[in-house]
């Protein structure tokens, strides 16, 4: 017997079902939308991979459109394109999506393709030795892409030697050896029932979406995947200096998990410092110094652990000024942010939230990305009830408490002039 929740608790048209192997569906049809958007969201990413797994993620959900028994690559293109539709798919540290959007009336053949390249995929040996190559030549570009390669190599001296820590794309050396082999172990032992949610929203209907998943992913036996290596923050630094125009950096502290209590404080101090035109940052190094062409503060937070960081480009002879200007502006924020500023960031938060609901896209998403991480799907108003509870004094606690942390710097460019890690962590601490 499929197992109902109460809607009351969300909006009155989402639908909740579980079937008796642990596969989710959640549904929210919305009156006036003529589109259907369709998905599978699966709670595996970068960071449950082993060490030579490293990239497999990533290469799976590439294949997942090379072809089922029953389907070549082409044939999913044409069937999908044929009804004016779209199919993509994603893959995070900690989670993999695979999405089409169509007409209302052809929600049943997205349903179909997508169940079909998750459970009868073939993986070809030809198809898989050129997505390889493709999968190599992305890796390639990223290594030719300064500001990207500053990211990876900034998040992996955050987390020294974790999965949590590695790039979502892996290593050339791990991604020639994989196999189908590889591949099968990898969907079994962590595409589990209880790990995927089916969804949609739009043009859709409640029933026939259960039907498809029921259809699709029912016989999947029920079992529990292993827990992924917790995200233990570590800090460090990683300085690549190379002859280019200019100097990427990246400056960071250990973050919060989106289940810790101060998780919106701490993600109101990054908008603050440097989340818009009117940030702390923007103003101070981009208007004021003319230091840079764009400067941005972030919180990534993870289910277990997060990662709080600044990051910029500037001239060689300019990073020192940067850097110092950065770390006074950071430590500043940190002592003296205001009631205007956390009022503008609330804002800004509610009017991020919102706006990523007025589609059926951004419903799915939001609704299986809940239902993986809390097991519901969380009002929008129990959300923003919590952004405004957030006051100026637990903003100013949780960025002081994270000054105090291990810095993790990376850079790449002419950053000879590029200060010390102490140096930096003593700027931080002083707030």
């Amino acid at each position: 017997m499929n197992q109902h929740f109460s809607t009351h608790a969300a909006s009155p048209s989402l639908r909740t079902t579980r079937l008796p192997n642990g596969v989710t569906v959640v549904t929210e049809p919305m009156p006036g939308v003529a589109t259907a958007s369709l998905g599978v969201w699966v709670g595996a990413g970068s960071r449950n991979e082993r060490a030579d797994e490293a990239g497999l993620s990533h290469l799976i959900e590439h294949m997942a459109f090379k072809g089922t028994r029953t389907r070549s690559a082409q044939k999913i293109a044409e069937e999908i394109e044929n009804v004016g539709g779209e199919i993509n798919a994603a893959t995070s540290t900690e989670g993999t999506s695979y999405t089409a959007r169509v007409l209302g009336e052809d929600a049943g053949l997205a349903l179909d393709v997508i169940g079909d390249i998750l459970t009868d995929s073939v993986f070809d040996a030809g198809e898989l030795a050129r997505e390889k190559g493709v999968i190599l030549q992305e890796y390639a570009a990223v290594e030719d892409t300064p500001d990207d390669v500053v990211y990876d190599a900034f998040t992996e001296a955050a987390f020294p030697d974790q999965p949590v820590g590695r790039p979502i794309l892996g290593r050339p050396e791990t991604i020639r050896s994989f196999d189908e082999a590889g591949i099968r172990a990898y969907l079994d032992r962590e595409y589990t029932p209880d790990r995927i949610v089916v969804a949609g929203a739009g043009a859709v209907a409640h029933e026939a979406i259960v039907a498809a998943a029921e259809r699709h992913f029912g016989a999947l036996p029920a079992k529990t995947a292993p827990a992924s290596v917790p995200g233990v923050y570590g800090g460090g630094e990683r300085r690549m200096p190379r002859k280019l125009e200019q100097a990427n950096v990246v400056i960071g502290l250990p973050g919060l998990s989106f289940r810790d209590e101060r998780y919106y404080a701490l993600h109101m101090f990054a908008q603050v410092l440097g989340g818009g035109l009117t940030s702390r940052l923007w103003q101070e190094v981009r208007e004021t110094r003319g230091l840079a062409y764009e400067i941005q503060a972030f919180h990534w937070p993870f289910s277990d652990c997060g990662l709080f960081g600044i990051g910029a480009g500037t001239a060689g002879a300019d990073l020192p000024e940067l850097v110092d200007v950065t770390l006074a502006a950071t430590a500043r924020a940190a002592r003296d942010l205001d009631a205007t500023e956390i009022a503008r960031a609330k804002a800004q938060l509610k009017v991020s939230l919102l706006s990523a609901l007025e589609t059926p896209g951004g419903r799915i998403e939001r609704n299986a990305r809940q239902i993986l991480a809390w097991g519901r799907v969380i009002p929008a108003g129990e959300v923003i009830d919590k952004v405004d509870a957030v006051t100026v004094a637990d903003v100013r606690a949780a960025a002081a408490a994270m000054l105090q942390g291990t810095p993790t710097l990376a850079a790449i460019g002419p950053i000879r002039k590029l200060p010390a890690l102490d140096r930096i962590a003593g700027a931080l601490r002083a707030a």
